[in-house]
């Protein structure tokens, strides 16, 4: 007579199955390639790894450039097929004439006599980037939060007004002197900003438009400053350069009188200290990030959305006034029209490159800061123009600006991922009142 099966003999041999797949060294060799591909998917389609390439990209793309204007090169290529060999190595030669003299020019001289010219070129790497990487600093939190900031070069131009003048016209300690002139330059900038975040948040005005606006009135206002006998002296007689700010306003050199990086250098990293923290750690930054996510949910949760505007864009401001204080203060020690160049603009391009983080920010302001140092030596190679570098950076900004061209030119999958551009990714979300709202449209993309 056979036993009747039960129903407790019956549940193990069901759940067998399962604990064996479980526990199959087969099942889990099978699984493991699948990990691994989706590891190796989200690397490959990592921000980091497409900004990588579009630097390679930018560079091949210069080789080329270089290449195209050396005479010797143009030549060999007439009888290439004849003796590639000539067309080789005159390739090489141009190539890395150019490029070690980039790197002699931005990082160490290995051809130079004396050890302060051999290290002198890491020193003007870091000079020129003190400036960028302040005001990518002021770029990448107005980008965080969904704001489109162009008027940092306005914002430097307030701030080296009013670090020149306090420099100046005001006789103080030194410490206290030189503490002065730094705040005056963050409050020109903050102000400068603030306007185009006071008629964002209250009027609804494009951010763009105002700042490119005020971009235009603080060059002329500084023509006119340059003419005034508290800047030069003599009045409108004088030429269009200030006085050199006193002594006591100036920034300590940290190498010696041989070299031009000064203390605007510690500055800018505790600025990235501060805006990493003010970003990542603070609820401040929360709200910032959550409103360029998506500001209708944060409205939502409670958020005072023209609020948040308004002082992001003074952020914003302060911090491209405060990258100003580098040049008056630190290497030129004095104010001209073209006292800021183009930083504010190459600014945009740092903070674009470094995506909008403190970390990539301060590394994208060293690699530019680099290619204006090497720049000069670049131009000492033969047939390599100093234009170059412009090209190559420009070069940078077209690939960083349109990621999905460096995805379709390496065949690169796309990122998987549901929150926008405008926020940090690993930020938590906005808080449980969002879902009464539509889905978080994704953020504008700096």
């Amino acid at each position: 007579m056979s036993t009747p099966t039960t129903g407790s003999s019956t549940t193990p041999m069901t759940d067998r199955p399962e604990g064996r797949s479980e526990r199959d060294p087969g099942a889990r060799s099978g699984s493991r390639p699948v990990s691994q591909a989706a590891l190796l998917r989200q690397v490959a389609s990592s921000p980091t790894v497409v900004g990588l390439l579009a630097v390679l990209t930018a560079l091949f793309l210069s080789s080329i450039l270089i290449l195209a204007a050396d005479s010797e090169v143009r030549y060999t290529a007439t009888y290439l097929l004849n003796r590639p060999g000539d067309f080789l190595h005159a390739t090489g030669s141009t190539l890395s004439e150019a490029y070690s003299s980039l790197l002699r020019g931005a990082i160490f001289d290995w051809r130079a006599t004396t050890t302060v010219r051999m290290i002198r070129p890491i020193t003007d790497t870091l000079t020129n980037a003190t400036p960028l990487i302040i005001a990518g600093l002021g770029m990448a939190v107005a980008f965080r939060a969904g704001l489109f900031n162009i008027g940092g070069q306005g914002q430097m131009i307030l701030g080296a007004i009013t670090a020149c003048y306090v420099g100046i016209a005001w006789n103080l300690p030194p410490v206290v002197h030189l503490l002065l002139a730094v705040v005056g330059a963050a409050l020109g900038g903050l102000v400068w900003g603030g306007i185009a975040g006071v008629l964002k948040a209250r009027t609804g005005a494009n951010e763009v438009i105002v700042t490119i606006m005020l971009n235009s009135i603080a060059a002329h206002l500084l023509s006119q400053v340059l003419s005034l006998k508290a800047f030069n002296g003599e009045g409108e007689t004088g030429n269009r350069k200030s006085l050199a700010v006193a002594d006591s306003a100036q920034y300590p050199s940290l190498a010696g009188s041989s070299f031009r990086i000064h203390a605007g250098f510690l500055l800018a990293l505790l600025v990235a200290v501060a805006v990493w923290w003010l970003m990542e750690r603070s609820r401040l930054g929360f709200q910032l990030r959550a409103t360029g996510l998506n500001a209708d949910a944060a409205r939502t949760a409670g958020m005072s959305v023209p609020w948040v505007t308004s002082l992001v864009m003074m952020i914003s401001g302060a911090l491209c006034g405060l990258a100003a204080t580098a040049p008056v203060l630190g290497t030129q020690k004095s104010m001209d029209e073209s006292v800021v160049g183009t930083i504010g603009f190459d600014a945009i391009t740092v903070a674009l490159l470094g995506r909008s983080r403190p970390v990539g920010t301060v590394l994208a302001g060293l690699l530019f800061g680099a290619l204006r140092a090497g720049g000069t030596a670049m131009q000492a190679a033969p047939g390599t123009h100093i234009k170059i570098v412009l090209v190559l950076q420009s070069t940078i900004v077209l690939f960083i600006a349109a990621p999905p061209l460096v995805r379709a030119i390496f065949r690169l999958p796309e990122r998987r991922e549901s929150h926008g551009g405008g926020a940090d990714p690993s930020s938590a979300s906005v808080p449980a009142a969002a879902p009464a709202t539509a889905p978080a449209p994704a953020a504008k993309e700096a």
